[in-house]
């Protein structure tokens, strides 16, 4: 009995003392304007695997804390981090009481981001489109100048293109079968709406997919997590809009299981930053969702943004030199108004169902099932047996007559005869006529009516010279996903996914304008007889507006997509391995028996299909509470885009010839330095991709081999490079200091090395030369010499600095200083093949191609440096209850003028075209150039209701 009584004592008294030993903290967490509770705030123990959620009343408390100095990191979307320091000593039992979080103002920067550059205006959305968009959700200091201060030069991260990242809403990704990249103008103007959202840099893990080399970045828009209210905004800028207004309203979760969220916005502009490029986009978002029971919930969200935006021109410098930086000559006066004859157009609706799951408290499965379609326009003016309209073509400039040679005297080149009498003339021509004539297009498709007197009275339409087209893309995207997490243990995490995707694509060109014409004929007139046929099913067609013509096929596509990733969570190292499998299958169906291609146009190609995998991993050693060493490496295979598969898809089914997948090695370690005074990251980062394929078209002069009995040197080609390797190696500094209560100053750089690793293969295909016996007349260039030139279309270099004021009245005021360096021109790879060199007329080398004149003619651009100024600021009341608030941005303060972009013309395919061109001082296929804003402002008022 004694023994029975002595064993209940030691284990009351065992238990009172672990009691007493137990270390906790609990505390509350509110809006500190408002002072109400906050839940489902995030409060974790920094570099622990201990977080918690705030429940509905704020509160937070947890328990068997180590002891020691740990840091308390409180965090939540739309609010600025938290970071408090605690000593925790064996017992305690700390109240941290009330902790109030601010509302992050800088989020309203997200608004005035610039996502759309000239180069996305470019029909093919080139790689020269900067990933601002991919980053503004992160909250690293290096990332934020990304985004918001480097953004408007085209920086991109590390030097990859958006291909190489997952962009996903609800676990859904948005990247496009056709090139890889998320198309940012189906959910543009929905700051508000999308404003839920997580990243990770690089190969870092993410919870819903295995990602790209680049990030990963998921998007939220389950009804029941947005913070319940209204909000107002009203903005004005003078970028490629004027005018935005948006209202966004979150009921909650209410009583019955229901919650929605519902979301509308307008931008436009009669004329944004550049010459006649007017703007028009609508936004709309609706978000439902319905809890059934405890366990199971299903949420619709809906997403529509149709909008028109008009183009602007790249120009030449000598165009430049006769007009300004913001000429454009896609646009001229009709009826006293201007129009734009490139307008790109996005209708693109999105209806998304998932189905949340959650199995038990460790394992929860989020299904979903979405339906994407609609159209994407990008309009031209197509002309038959009359002159370019474009006032800035070639032939309508003063360089095209000061350039000219005579012909060439046998081996050697002809005498320089430049016509400068002409050159001024047509100077002074173009300076009266810069804008494009649409009154002498609409006469060119009528006939003039005379009256008795041999006046004209009137004018009747005539078969069209000139009509405008588009060039339609038709999209039925059908997405299903599942993806399981799980907490095997309590330190064992495991993330999987599986994904179906299937597309039918609808390519086409579609009449828009017959321009006061009757007719315009589906012939191309550089060809006759059957071969000017666009479908030998259909000849001879005269097409009106609304009608198909030119051009008729569908891309079928399905990719099948799985992943698993196991987290391993320690005291000291958490570390990470993920593995992923994909299969595509691409096919192409002609609609059209095209004349030139008869056999090998109409109906559907063979189906082309690649098995790709990835593994990846990596390593945090977590050194202290605040410090942090962070390693990632990945090994994947990456399928070619359906854009890069068929060779010249508009004309037949061909495939490019020794297809492969992208073979893809990347690895980065980070040192991470974090405490409330200073945060620090330096990453170094390397990157290689191998066996890239680049798809262009192009007219070209003087390509083709004469000797070889190719009368016509000159053609329209597709060109095909192969083999194309890519290195990119570099580092990232992020520091962020804060010099006291109400000052902050910031540093980031970026530094990077970006290069072409090998002589890619040069295959053209020369449409003229195409018959029954030769179906896929290809030509082979040999390899280009483009090892260690430079990736083209961003800085390399950038580097800024930042101070930031923020008063306790809640006002701020910010000021960034940035350098930029290290941009390039885009090369032409032709230019470096040695058949550039070869004398088309003989097929022997042009005596003047000496080494030194072609490393003088091929020696890549490099842009000059610019710096750039901008300044931010904010201020947020509380009147009546409800919180209102400016923000206002001015960037490049200085209105520095600078090259953002361009490319080299190709049109010159050999020495002595570029050799003559050049020699003139005025060349008509010089370097094309795009140009960032000047000083612009965005102004944005809000109110929260």
């Amino acid at each position: 009995m004694n023994k029975f009584y002595f064993t209940i004592v030691f284990i009351m008294q065992f238990w009172f003392s672990s009691a007493q030993n137990s270390n906790s903290f609990f505390g509350k967490v509110i809006e500190s304007k408002t002072q109400k509770p906050l839940s489902f705030v995030v409060v974790s123990i920094q570099n622990t695997n201990l977080m918690q959620l705030t429940k509905t009343d704020g509160q937070f408390s947890f328990d068997d804390v180590p002891s020691g100095h740990l840091l308390i990191l409180v965090r939540s979307q739309g609010f600025k981090d938290a970071l408090y320091p605690i000593e925790m000593n064996q017992g305690d039992k700390l109240d941290l009481g009330i902790i109030a979080l601010e509302e992050d103002q800088t989020l309203e920067q997200q608004s005035s981001i610039i996502t759309l550059l000239e180069s996305d205006f470019i029909d093919e959305n080139s790689s020269s489109e900067s990933t601002s968009g991919l980053l503004q959700s992160s909250r690293d200091a290096f990332l934020q100048a990304a985004a918001f201060n480097w953004g408007q030069a085209r920086f991109r991260v590390r030097g990859l293109d958006s291909e190489y990242s997952t962009l996903m809403i609800n676990g859904v990704s948005m990247n496009k079968i056709y090139d890889g990249r998320p198309q940012w103008g189906e959910w543009g103007g929905l700051n508000d709406a999308l404003r839920n959202q997580e990243f990770t840099l690089g190969t870092a893990p993410s919870d819903y997919a295995f990602g790209g080399i680049l990030g990963t970045q998921q998007i939220n828009t389950r009804a029941s997590i947005y913070r319940p209210g209204s909000r107002i905004t009203f903005s004005g800028t003078n970028t490629n809009y004027s005018w935005r207004t948006m209202a966004t309203y979150a009921s909650g979760m209410y009583a019955n299981g229901w919650a929605f969220v519902i979301s509308a916005g307008k931008r436009w502009a009669q004329e944004g930053y550049f010459e006649g490029t007017n703007y028009d986009a609508n936004s709309f978002f609706i978000s439902i969702e319905k809890k059934l029971g405890q366990n199971h919930s299903l949420n619709l969200t809906a997403i529509y943004t149709p909008n028109t935006r008009a183009k602007n021109s790249p120009n030449t410098a000598e165009v430049t030199a006769l007009t300004n930086v913001k000429y454009n000559s896609y646009w001229g006066y009709q009826d006293g108004k201007k129009r734009n004859a490139r307008v790109k157009t996005i209708e693109m609706p999105t209806i998304m169902l998932n189905h949340y799951f959650k199995i038990n408290d460790k394992t929860n499965l989020n299904s979903s099932a979405t339906y994407q379609f609609g159209k994407i326009g990008n309009s031209n003016i197509d002309y038959q047996n009359a002159d370019s309209p474009d006032p800035s073509y070639y032939k309508k400039m003063p360089s095209y007559f000061s350039s000219l040679y005579a012909k060439d005297n046998g081996e050697f080149s002809g005498a320089f005869i430049p016509d400068y009498e002409n050159a001024e003339k047509s100077k002074s021509l173009f300076l009266a006529h810069s804008q494009m004539d649409w009154n002498a297009i609409y006469k060119a498709n009528q006939n003039p009516i005379l009256d008795s007197n041999g006046i004209i009275s009137g004018y009747e339409p005539k078969k069209s010279k000139y009509v405008l087209y588009e060039d339609r893309v038709e999209d039925q995207t059908l997405a299903l996903n599942t993806n399981l997490s799980s907490q095997l243990s309590d330190n064992i995490f495991l993330n999987a996914g599986a994904s179906f995707k299937k597309l039918k694509s609808h390519y086409s060109q579609h009449l828009l304008d017959l321009m006061g014409g009757l007719y315009f004929d589906d012939i191309d007139p550089f060809y006759k007889g059957t071969q000017s046929q666009s479908d030998l099913n259909n000849p001879d067609r005269q097409v009106v507006v609304g009608d198909t013509y030119g051009y008729n096929f569908n891309y079928l596509a399905t990719v099948i997509e799985a992943f698993t990733q196991f987290k391993f969570t320690y005291n000291k190292v958490d570390f990470y391995l993920a593995q992923q499998f994909s299969v595509r299958d691409y096919q192409r169906e002609g609609l059209y028996k095209n004349g030139i291609y008869e056999t090998n146009s109409f109906g559907k190609s063979e189906k082309v299909t690649f098995e790709d995998f990835g593994f990846k991993g990596g390593l945090n050693f977590k050194i202290s509470g605040k410090q942090l060493l962070a390693f990632n490496t990945a090994h994947m295979t990456k399928a070619p885009s359906l854009r890069n598969t068929f060779a010249n898809s508009r004309l037949n089914n061909s495939v490019v010839n020794d297809l492969e997948s992208e073979n893809i090695n990347s690895a980065d370690i980070s040192y991470v330095y974090r405490s409330p005074k200073l945060k620090g990251r330096l990453t170094t980062y390397y990157s290689l991709i191998k066996n890239s394929t680049q798809i262009s078209f192009f007219y070209a002069e003087g390509i083709f081999d004469n000797g070889a009995g190719y009368l016509n040197t000159d053609a329209f080609v597709s060109q095909t490079l192969t083999q194309l390797s890519k290195k990119n190696i570099g580092a990232e500094l992020s520091l962020e200091y804060q010099l006291s209560a109400t000052f902050k100053t910031t540093f980031s750089a970026g530094f990077g090395e970006y290069t072409y690793a090998s002589n890619p293969n040069v295959t053209l295909i020369n449409d003229a030369k195409a018959s029954l016996e030769n179906t896929n007349p290809l030509f082979d260039f040999g390899t280009a010499s483009l090892r260690n030139y430079k990736q083209a279309g961003m800085p390399q270099r950038a580097y800024s600095f930042g101070l930031e004021y923020r008063d306790p009245k809640y006002w701020w005021l910010s000021t960034n200083i940035n350098y930029l360096t290290n941009t390039y021109i885009d090369i032409a790879a032709i230019s470096r093949t040695k058949i550039f060199y070869k004398n088309p007329a003989s097929g022997f080398n042009f005596p003047e191609a000496t080494e030194e004149r072609a490393k003088e003619l091929l020696k890549q651009e490099k842009f000059d440096p610019l710096m750039l100024l901008n300044v931010v600021g904010g201020k947020s009341w509380r009147v009546y209850g409800k919180n209102l608030g400016v923000f206002a941005s001015i960037n490049n303060v200085l209105d520095v003028t600078y090259k953002s972009g361009g490319y080299e013309q190709s049109r010159n395919a050999n020495f002595r075209g570029m050799n003559q061109d050049f020699s003139s001082g005025t060349p008509s296929f010089g370097n094309k150039y795009f140009y960032g804003y000047g000083r612009t402002y965005f102004v944005n008022l809000y109110i929260n209701l």
